[in-house]
C-alpha cells in the first residue's frame, strides 16, 4: 500500500505532468497577473491553482502594479482593484468588496449580512477556488466528480481555503487570542520573502522567490487534497454505504453498521442525512463498527452541532457496568461495558452490540 508521502508525491508529479502536457500541446499567448513587491500566500496558491488548468498553464506570468501594465492581461488577480469575473479580473482589495465563499455575489458589505454558510471574505485565493475550484479538483482528482466532487470542493474550502482568506484580510481566529501560531502556510510562505536587511533583490530574483512561494502553497494544496480523497471521502462513502443499507441492519432504520472502525463519520452522517432528506425522528441514533481488537462497540450518535449531547443515550441502568453484571441487567449475552455518560457500549459479537442498540431504541 502505497503511504500518504507517496500517495502526495504521486498526485503532485501528476499534476506537474497535466501542466507540461499541456504545454506541449500548444504554446499560448495568455497572459496572468498579480502584483509585484511582497508576496502572500494568497496570489501565490491562487497563481498555482490556475496553471493547474489546460488554458491557464503556460501563461506568462507578470508581476506588476502598474495599471498600465496590468490592463491587457487576460487575467489579473489580487490587484487592479477589480472583482469582475466576466473579466478575468480577481481583486478583494477596493472599498465595497465583501464577497464569500456560497454568498450570493454582490450583496454583502459586511458578514452578518453575507447569505451562505461562510462569512470570511474572500482573498484572491478563495476567489479564485470560487470561480475555478471544481474544475481544479476535476483536472487533479478525474474519478472524482458528481456529489463526491461537491463535498470534497466544500470541504476543501473549509479546511484550507477559508483559513487564508481570513488571514489575508486580517480576521483573527477567536475574538481572544491567547497565543500565535507562526508555523502555517501563510507564515512559511511570508518568510521566503526577502528581509529587510537583505541585499535588494531585482524584479527577476523577487519573481524567482515568487515562483518557490508558488511551488510550496501548491505542494500543501496537494497534501490536503489527497488527504481528501484518499482518507476523507473513502469515509463518506463508506457511511452513505451504510445510510442507504440501514434498514437491513433494523427495520427501523435508525442504526448503521459500518464496515470498517476508526474512520470519521459523525461530519459525513449529519450531511448525509440532509442530503437524502432524513430528518426529526428517523434520524439514525446509533452506529456499530468492530475495533482494532475485535470488539463490536454501539455508539449513540450526537446532536449536531453538539460533543456530548445523544441524540439517545444507553440506558441508564448499563452505564459504568461492565461484562457479565452488564450482560445480567440487559439480558443480552457478550456484553462488554458500557460507558458512564451512556455514549458508547462494546459487546463480543456484532449481534450482541445490535442487540444493545435495539434495547436502547426499544427503552426510548
Amino acid at each position: 500500500m502505497l503511504t500518504a508521502t507517496k500517495l502526495v508525491c504521486s498526485a503532485v508529479s501528476r499534476a506537474l505532468s497535466i501542466m507540461a502536457a499541456s504545454a506541449k500541446k500548444q504554446k499560448t499567448t495568455l497572459t496572468m497577473g498579480t502584483h509585484s513587491g511582497t508576496f502572500q500566500c494568497d496570489e501565490a496558491l491562487g497563481i498555482w491553482m490556475l496553471r493547474v488548468l489546460p488554458k491557464w498553464t503556460d501563461a506568462q506570468l507578470i508581476r506588476s502594479r502598474d495599471k498600465e501594465v496590468l490592463a491587457p492581461l487576460d487575467i489579473v488577480i489580487d490587484v487592479g482593484g477589480s472583482y469582475s469575473p466576466a473579466d478575468n479580473r480577481f481583486d478583494h482589495h477596493q472599498r465595497g468588496f465583501f464577497e464569500t465563499f456560497d454568498g450570493e455575489q454582490g450583496v454583502a458589505t459586511k458578514p452578518e449580512e453575507a447569505t451562505g454558510k461562510f462569512k470570511t471574505k474572500l482573498s484572491a485565493t478563495g476567489l479564485v477556488y470560487k470561480h475555478f475550484g471544481k474544475e481544479i479538483l476535476a483536472t487533479l482528482c478525474p474519478g472524482v466528480e458528481g456529489a463526491r466532487l461537491d463535498a470534497v470542493y466544500a470541504k476543501l474550502y473549509s479546511v484550507m481555503i477559508e483559513g487564508i482568506d481570513a488571514i489575508d484580510n486580517g480576521v483573527e481566529v477567536a475574538d481572544e487570542m491567547r497565543y500565535r501560531e507562526g508555523t502555517g502556510l501563510s507564515s512559511r510562505i511570508a518568510r521566503l520573502n526577502p528581509r529587510w536587511n537583505q541585499p535588494k533583490v531585482d524584479q527577476a530574483g523577487e519573481d524567482a522567490l515568487f515562483e518557490k512561494a508558488s511551488a510550496l502553497a501548491g505542494s500543501e494544496f496537494m497534501e490536503q487534497l489527497m488527504g481528501l480523497t484518499q482518507s476523507w471521502l473513502p469515509a463518506r462513502d463508506q457511511v452513505e454505504k451504510a445510510l442507504l443499507a440501514r434498514e437491513s441492519v433494523d427495520a427501523c432504520g435508525k442504526v448503521l453498521c459500518f464496515e470498517s472502525g476508526g474512520m470519521p463519520w459523525k461530519g459525513h452522517l449529519y450531511s448525509l442525512e440532509k442530503e437524502h432528506g432524513i430528518e426529526g425522528d428517523a434520524l439514525v441514533k446509533f452506529v456499530l463498527y468492530e475495533d482494532t481488537h475485535g470488539m463490536w462497540r454501539v455508539q449513540a450518535v450526537t446532536a449536531e452541532g453538539t460533543a456530548f449531547t445523544n441524540r439517545l443515550g444507553l440506558p441508564e441502568a448499563w452505564r459504568g457496568v461492565r461484562d457479565d453484571a452488564l450482560s445480567g441487567i440487559a439480558g443480552i449475552a457478550g456484553c462488554c461495558f458500557c460507558h458512564n455518560a451512556g455514549f458508547i457500549g462494546g459487546n463480543k459479537t456484532r449481534e450482541g452490540a445490535l442487540a444493545m442498540a435495539k434495547a436502547a431504541l426499544a427503552a426510548e
